[in-house]
């Protein structure tokens, strides 16, 4: 596929109605598609399963006041796993990344299964970031390479169908395990599990013509055109800052304060030189598209990390129902995911992004709702299908929408910058939230209302992507 392939309009804008153009099963498409699906139900299945089992695991390690760090220590790993993966893909094609993030991702199972104290979680989990961006950036630049711009919504909406089954099966079984044996069993079991298959992967990935992963080493520039060597040292301080801030909202004293400013500090220096220009005043196009997918990606993580925790720590609902708020969630983002790329194709994909947006609102206000005492805990699961509702719809087009900015060399680059702010969003809103509970806390007030308050304050990046989303639009400039 060349270039100028790769940048034809969708059939909605050319007049056509797509009923005679390939599908992403069609035979161009075919084994890159089936090798993309087989990764993503690989990390779905590790992902849904271990995420649920983390408060557990925090809790039994006495760890619950270093929660923070232990979900945002994957999140800081990814930061530069997200960069190298982004400039390797443009260099020499996604293969390569994609197969080492594989290995990796056996890898962070088993050190983390084997914790004796919160910190070797830690140290788990940032492996497993580590991974997790190699794998999301490689997959994202490969699509945007191996795929017509009208395919790449429905290719995106299969990517989020790849983790329904595992969204089925995954969080139930492993909080049954977790109930019945131990959260470390989870651990060695999707390790087992996992081993195989990636291994298998790795294999057919090797040999495999490159087209059929989507490296296109055909339309990759010359070697001397080709993005420069990724900025490794500020990718490392970068996710420095963010482990670093993670830790200092686990308290609320001098020491933990110098750890924010130090955290912070890195942040606002070294996060613009891995961001499109104007990204944090939403300049038009790039930028905003950017800053939207940092946003969400705050706001849901911070749900998904916050809501868990406060349902077994405070409200002691059994980890098997918090699992069942996770299948949910998987499913119904596969859901709106495959009604934006389907049935919803010929809507302005920022359009589609408000719409997220507001149900995501929707989603901030159950958990405000759901974190008071005289109130069924329910209230507060519900949160999270219908925050991934919300992102299910719009996280695919703001894919489409920054991919569609970006020029066909210039792909990994796009993606890492995308991965860049997705971190870096899920950092600071997490942060934000956790120092904003902690400081409740430390007024005196009680942890329900703490989170509840923290809660409510996801309301503003919310409602901002929904003024924002139009300045993403195809034709701003």
């Amino acid at each position: 596929m060349t270039a100028e392939q790769a940048l034809q309009p969708p059939p909605s804008e050319t007049g056509d109605t797509g009923d005679t153009q390939p599908g992403i099963f069609s035979r161009p498409y075919a084994a890159a598609t089936l090798t993309f699906a087989t990764v993503m139900f690989l990390t779905g299945f590790a992902a849904l399963a271990v995420v649920p089992t983390l408060p557990t695991a925090a809790d039994d390690l006495d760890g619950v006041s270093l929660f923070p760090l232990v979900a945002g220590s994957f999140v800081a790993a990814s930061l530069l796993g997200g960069v190298l993966g982004g400039h390797w893909a443009d260099r020499s094609g996604a293969r390569r990344p994609l197969a080492l993030g594989m290995i990796l991702s056996v890898v962070t199972l088993l050190v983390s299964a084997s914790s004796v104290s919160v910190w070797q979680l830690v140290v788990g989990r940032f492996v497993d970031g580590l991974a997790a961006g190699m794998v999301a950036v490689s997959v994202t630049t490969a699509i945007g390479q191996s795929y017509p711009e009208y395919l790449r919504p429905r290719m995106l909406a299969m990517m989020s169908a790849s983790w329904i089954i595992p969204s089925l099966i995954g969080p139930p079984i492993a909080g049954v395990v977790a109930e019945v044996w131990s959260w470390r069993t989870v651990f060695y079991g999707l390790a087992a599990l996992t081993a195989l298959p990636a291994v298998a992967l790795v294999a057919v990935l090797r040999r495999a013509p490159a087209s059929d992963d989507g490296a296109r080493p055909a339309d990759l520039p010359p070697a001397g055109e080709r993005a420069s060597r990724p900025p490794l040292l500020t990718a490392a301080m970068l996710s420095l800052g963010a482990a670093l801030g993670q830790y200092g909202v686990s308290g609320w004293d001098t020491r933990h304060l110098l750890f924010v400013v130090a955290g912070v500090a890195l942040l606002v220096v070294f996060a613009p030189r891995l961001l499109p220009q104007g990204t944090w005043r939403s300049a038009r196009g790039l930028p905003t598209a950017v800053l939207l997918r940092g946003l969400t990606s705050g706001t849901y993580f911070t749900v998904e990390a916050l809501v868990p925790l406060m349902l077994i720590t405070e409200r002691r609902v059994a980890a098997v129902t918090v699992g069942v708020a996770f299948t949910a969630s998987a499913v119904l983002w596969a859901g709106a995911s495959w009604a934006q790329g389907k049935l919803l194709q010929h809507v302005a994909r920022h359009r589609l992004v408000t719409v997220g947006a507001l149900i995501m609102a929707a989603s901030v206000v159950f958990a405000v709702v759901g974190s008071f005492s005289g109130v069924s805990p329910l209230l507060a699961m519900v949160a999270m299908p219908l925050a991934a509702i919300g992102m299910g719809m719009l996280d695919p087009c703001v894919t489409v929408l920054s991919l569609s900015h970006s020029s066909p060399d210039r792909l990994g680059h796009t993606t890492s910058a995308m991965q860049t702010n997705m971190n870096l969003g899920q950092v600071v809103v997490l942060a934000f939230a956790t120092a904003v509970l902690n400081a409740g806390l430390a007024a005196g007030a009680g942890r329900l209302g703490g989170y509840a308050i923290a809660f409510s304050l996801l309301l503003v990046p919310t409602l901002l992507v929904a003024v924002l989303a139009v300045r993403a639009r195809k034709d701003a400039t």
